[in-house]
């Protein structure tokens, strides 16, 4: 989709009038036109106000709605409703109703409560998404359509069992093939009829005292993981195919949970079926500004590069945790335009107005329960709100370009945690993440990419814990790296393959060969444990020994050089830190968790030696982005810092567009605010 169907980077956010009694929305609409506020999402949990009952529609709250936003210039993002089912569904159609992990069928309540499987959800849901399409096509608030809400959860029902299980045959085609993807031999658990196939659950393989993600045989839960983001799939691209079938042009998307992080769905396996990616995405005060950009980043590399929607965000407080602070003033804009930096095209929050009761009656909103602008919140966006209508379509369609890509797949997410590994404390995440860290630290542009991403337009591939070799990939990376790539990859990595069984011949697997390396043995640290990497080779002006933690490997040289060896144990001074000549390029393996000093100053060396730089020099503190767009570049400057920073930003003059003034030469950021410069 190209988001110049957008007229500008979008400001609102999730609007609930149906809470409200009507003399209210004209104020509304009054305070919305006062904050700049431009698009409302509707409708996404009004199913039984639309419905209530199995042959009843009613609509006319919505026409009022619609019809209001559009006579006071403001768009619509409209949900389908789907996102909780009405009580009268559950009572009459229990298929409706989810099953948990340990057998309990759950009663009506709370949201995320639909089987994804159930036939009378599917049914409905998709025939309420064609009404809607029907009745607002031609409607001149509607902007975009948002499909449920930010969907995902596992049902362990017999209709899911059973669709399992039909699932797994179009997969594999047959028993035998079924048997040997997932060793069954072990414990006996040969099957002989698709119909003995059982949902892993704490009844069935679940471990550790009934957890049902720990398994004793990963490639059946691996499976199941598929299957369950398949399922939800398949119902988003109901709805999807209902609108699209009524408004083939329609823009169709849903949002993201979890932070853009949200481990259940393989957003990747999603991206074909967005016409732009969303997400929300709620932080902490505390929470590291990298930890917000790499979710960034990662929602630009769902659809390769193209922009996406921040769909929801805290205007203030959230109401979720144990302490709920307010965000200090300044942030929320700062962390706004974070979002834009790395290729957002709307600014959305939840909420527009505060709820009065039930769950989220104390999360934050533009309209606070004072119901007037006289409040801090509502003056900050306000502002923010007057700032994105002067920027306008300026940095529509606008792209990041990296040099530098970092490998993220959820299937190989999976496999990691599923048990059996080296430690529980090994966290896929948290590595990616590490490694990221260490690129945002020397303000390196990152893409994050899938395993079908093509390579050869990156200088330096990262692939942290790359424990599951795909079909075809370490052909991939062979080809990349022979080609004049730079790869890096870790410890416990090359082990399995995509149904979690281990690769004969030795670790890493097929990276062997690509790697120069053979790692005999795994040996795993407690947390307060730790060893020493030890340079036998300077990297630039990196010299010495550094801590490393978690797990240490027994590495043997098979044509890779040893870079840095190990200074304690058994396997002191084997390799820890490798690097292999292959064809134009090189692949490093470290063999180890190396400390966050390490791995800065190696992510630098390694940039350094590939020509890559930062966009500009900055001190510690101040986040630096870039986008493009018909030969100009916007530069964004962030000072996430509480004091006054200098940036030097070149001698050429520059237009900074927040205030329409030529700059050049050393630039002074205040505490929490931003620039973004034109060239």
């Amino acid at each position: 989709m190209s988001s110049r169907t957008f007229p500008k980077i979008m400001f609102g956010g999730d609007y609930n009038p149906e809470q409200f009694p009507r003399e209210v929305w004209e104020e509304d609409m009054r305070l919305f036109r006062l904050s700049g506020i431009d698009i409302a999402t509707i409708n996404v949990f009004s199913w039984s106000l639309n419905q209530p009952d199995e042959e009843t529609y009613a609509f006319g709250w919505l026409d009022e709605v619609m019809d209001k936003l559009h006579e006071n210039g403001i768009r619509v993002c409209l949900g389908t409703s789907t996102a909780a089912h009405p009580a009268w569904m559950a009572k009459k159609y229990p298929d409706v109703l989810t099953v948990t992990s340990d057998g309990k069928k759950r009663k009506y309540g709370r949201r995320h409560n639909s089987c994804p499987n159930s036939p009378t959800f599917r049914h409905y849901a998709g025939l309420m998404a064609r009404k809607l399409a029907e009745r607002y096509k031609e409607h001149p608030a509607l902007l975009l359509w948002h499909v449920n809400n930010e969907i995902g959860n596992r049902c362990h029902c017999e209709r899911c069992e059973k669709a399992f299980q039909e699932w797994l045959e179009r997969r594999y085609g047959t028993l035998e093939k079924l048997n040997q993807a997932w060793y069954t031999r072990f414990w006996g658990h040969t099957f002989y009829d698709w119909d003995e196939i059982v949902i892993p659950s704490a009844l069935s393989e679940g471990l550790s005292g009934g957890n049902s993600d720990q398994t004793a045989f990963q490639g059946i839960t691996l499976d199941f993981y598929r299957f369950t983001s398949d399922s939800w799939l398949e119902c988003y691209r109901m709805e999807y195919d209902a609108i699209k079938q009524v408004m083939p042009e329609a823009i169709v998307t849903t949002n993201f949970q979890g932070n853009g992080t949200y481990k259940p769905l393989d957003y990747f396996q999603w991206a074909p079926f967005l016409d732009i990616a969303a997400l929300d995405i709620y932080t902490e005060n505390h929470t590291p500004e990298s930890y917000m950009a790499l979710r960034y980043d990662l929602m630009r590399g769902l659809k390769d590069g193209a922009p996406f929607m921040l769909m929801e965000q805290s205007p203030s407080v959230i109401n979720w945790k144990t302490v709920n602070p307010t965000k200090r003033p300044g942030v929320m804009r700062l962390r706004s335009y974070q979002a834009v930096a790395r290729g957002a095209e709307s600014v959305m929050f939840f909420q527009l107005r505060r709820s009065l009761g039930a769950y989220e009656k104390f999360h934050g909103a533009v309209i606070d329960h004072v119901g007037h602008e006289h409040t801090r919140v509502f003056r900050e966006c306000a502002e923010l709100g007057k700032e994105l209508q002067q920027l306008g379509d300026l940095l529509l369609d606008s792209r990041m370009t990296s040099r530098v890509a970092i490998l993220f797949d959820w299937e190989n997410w999976w496999a990691v945690e599923l048990g059996g590994g080296p430690s529980v404390h090994l966290k896929y995440l948290e590595q990616i993440q590490g490694y990221y860290d260490a690129c945002y630290a020397h303000g390196i542009q990152v893409d994050m990419i899938h395993t079908g991403t093509d390579l050869s337009r990156y200088d330096l591939v990262l692939a942290p814990l790359l424990y599951m070799t795909k079909s075809g990939y370490a052909a991939k990376l062979e080809q990349y790296v022979a080609n004049g790539g730079t790869l890096v990859t870790t410890f416990y990595s090359g082990i399995a393959d995509e149904n979690d069984k281990v690769i004969a011949g030795g670790y890493p697997g097929e990276l062997r060969p690509l790697l120069g390396i053979w790692v005999e043995e795994i040996d795993a640290m407690f947390p307060d444990q730790t060893n020493q990497l030890v340079l036998e080779q300077e990297l630039g002006s990196m010299q010495g020994a550094y801590p490393c933690r978690l797990a240490c490997e027994v590495v043997h040289l098979e044509g890779a050089e040893a870079i840095a060896t190990f200074g304690s144990d058994y396997y002191q001074g084997g390799p820890a830190l490798t690097r292999h000549r292959y064809g134009q390029g090189e692949a490093w393996y470290v063999a180890t968790d190396p400390s966050v000093g390490f791995k800065k100053q190696w992510i630098q060396f390694l940039c350094g030696s590939k020509g890559i730089t930062p966009i500009l020099e900055v001190p510690e503190g101040v986040e630096v982005t870039q986008r493009e767009k018909e030969g100009v570049r916007y530069t964004f400057l962030l000072n996430h810092t509480g004091n006054v920073q200098k940036v030097h930003i070149g001698n050429e003059p520059q237009r900074e567009l927040l205030t329409g003034l030529e700059v050049r030469g050393e630039l002074e950021l205040p505490p929490k605010q931003v620039k973004i410069v034109a060239l």
